[in-house]
């Protein structure tokens, strides 16, 4: 089930603000802040990352301005929050590709997750929805299973770009299948879901909630979900593992700072347990916005990033597939 668990990188700066020196809490921002969503527009990073800004604007009295530097699955964006001067003032939406997968897909790096960064808050937890074009013959995955064995050759899919998580996601179904399917990057989810409309593409790994709108369109079709149960976006939709398939991928997205900021009041301090409960009461339409929400502090991000970290460095899927 989708989990939204806490779009709170609001809270983190409230609470800072309330909890630093009176002097910086008055001065602080004095500014626009920048949330850098390292996608192009129209996927689901770039969805959650604008209900943050807009309430965060609302909150601190400043724009937060949402910036798309996409490329290279989401590492470039990354990297410039990883390398910017530590002020206070620019975030990051990561994801499960972001900063885990990234650091054994790509030979050098351009950051190191754990060290580079200050994890804020996890904002969504997700399962991925196996989708293809409208007309693909196959309506279920037992029928996918047994299309794309036969036309693999021709069969392509498309991601988000090299070790995003919708690629990383694919190659690990492709290789639950025994398949090589050829990879269409695109800069971001958006560009790549109007070519699997158009057919471009034959298939792809979205996000549940982002898939949505074209699922009920019916401009594409849903053909599993990967969690360990079905989809509140995509209740109807049986997960691979009701299919026959033992197969399970899920994907996290979580607002970061970068590691510097530890030197600054603005990122330093935890979050109280009465802002976590005046949060809960004040955002109740940003839980709605997504699903259910919960709040989980700095430190078990930080775990879950550690966590994924040892669980790719345990599958030989992406690793083999190291690019430049």
């Amino acid at each position: 089930m989708d989990r939204c668990i806490g779009i709170f990188a609001v809270a983190v700066t409230v609470a800072v603000a309330l909890e630093a020196s009176d002097a910086f809490a008055q001065s602080w921002p004095t500014r626009p802040l920048t949330l850098v969503v390292p996608f192009a527009a129209g996927g689901p990073s770039d969805v959650a990352g604008r209900i943050i800004a807009q309430r965060m604007s609302e909150v601190l009295g400043q724009q937060v301005v949402v910036d798309n530097p996409s490329g290279a699955g989401g590492t470039l964006g990354s990297s410039r929050v990883a390398k910017a001067v530590p002020d206070g003032y620019q975030f990051v939406i990561g994801n499960i590709g972001t900063h885990a997968w990234s650091q054994s897909l790509y030979k050098k790096p351009p950051y190191d997750s754990v060290a580079d960064f200050l994890p804020l808050s996890l904002v969504v937890e997700s399962p991925r929805a196996v989708i293809a074009p409208a007309h693909f013959p196959a309506n279920s995955l037992p029928e996918f299973v047994t299309y794309i064995k036969a036309n693999q050759a021709n069969a392509k899919f498309g991601s988000a770009g090299a070790g995003s998580a919708s690629h990383v996601s694919c190659i690990l179904l492709n290789a639950a299948l025994n398949v090589s399917i050829t990879h269409v990057p695109y800069r971001g989810l958006g560009p790549a879901m109007q070519d699997l409309i158009a057919g471009r593409v034959d298939y792809m790994c979205d996000s549940p909630s982002t898939s949505l709108p074209q699922v009920e369109a019916n401009l594409v079709k849903a053909i599993a979900t990967t969690g360990h149960q079905r989809s509140a976006s995509l209740p109807k939709v049986p997960t691979a593992k009701e299919q026959g398939l033992n197969f399970e991928v899920n994907s996290w997205q979580g607002v970061c700072s970068f590691r510097e900021a530890l030197r600054f009041p603005l990122c330093g301090v935890s979050l109280r347990r009465s802002m976590r409960h005046w949060i809960h009461r004040r955002y109740a339409s940003v839980s709605k916005a997504l699903a259910r929400t919960s709040f989980l502090p700095s430190e078990e991000v930080r775990n879950i990033l550690r966590d994924s970290l040892r669980r790719k460095s345990r599958g030989g899927a992406a690793r083999s597939r190291r690019v430049a």
